[in-house]
């Protein structure tokens, strides 16, 4: 099993920065708020998304966080993630891959999941509980035909199967979505 690569990514947003529309759909921006709704608590002192994409998502949850870092691996997306988020910070990678060095409390993984591969699945859970064993991880994962050898559901399932250093409850399902977050055990 194999997770999407990095030319299938880049060609998503050759003709235009916003491939999904996020910018202006009221579906996108209805989930953005759900997402943000579903974490635990009003502040925190630095968030890391993983697959920022155009930076959207972190337009809505930038401003709960001191500190904002997104990373993805396009650098279209990238640069209409610096527009939208001017104090976020920003960096390329594919992942598998380097995670970014910081002392995260929050990380985010909306609509990545599907993306990568069991192996890759098990290396995130890995590396965000070696890493940062003490943040909340929210994920978002759309419930429809993915075209990705992994779906949604069973996406999620893997990686919070295997990041066991956490508690994950469902806080809020749709027909389209899901978003599950992810507390420390013991930290409740």
């Amino acid at each position: 099993m194999m997770g999407v690569g990095l030319d299938h990514l880049q060609g998503l947003y050759a003709n235009s920065h916003d491939p999904w529309g996020f910018e202006h759909s009221a579906y996108e921006q209805a989930k953005f708020k759900a997402t943000r709704a579903a974490l635990s608590r009003h502040r925190y002192q630095s968030a890391f998304e993983l697959g920022c994409g155009n930076g959207q998502l972190a337009r809505h949850m930038a401003e709960i966080a001191f500190r904002y870092t997104g990373m993805d691996a396009v650098g279209k997306a990238l640069d209409a993630a610096r527009v939208a988020v001017p104090t976020g910070r920003f960096v390329r990678g594919f992942y598998p891959c380097d995670l970014p060095d910081d002392r995260f409390d929050l990380v985010i993984l909306s609509e990545i999941l599907y993306f990568l591969d069991e192996a890759s699945l098990r290396h995130l859970a890995s590396d965000i509980a070696g890493k940062w064993p003490l943040a909340e991880v929210i994920c978002v994962t759309w419930l429809g035909r993915s075209g990705h050898d992994l779906q949604g559901a069973d996406a999620v399932a893997l990686f919070t199967g295997a990041l066991d250093t956490h508690g994950f409850q469902c806080c809020r399902q749709t027909e389209s979505y899901r978003i599950d977050r992810g507390l420390p055990k013991g930290s409740a």
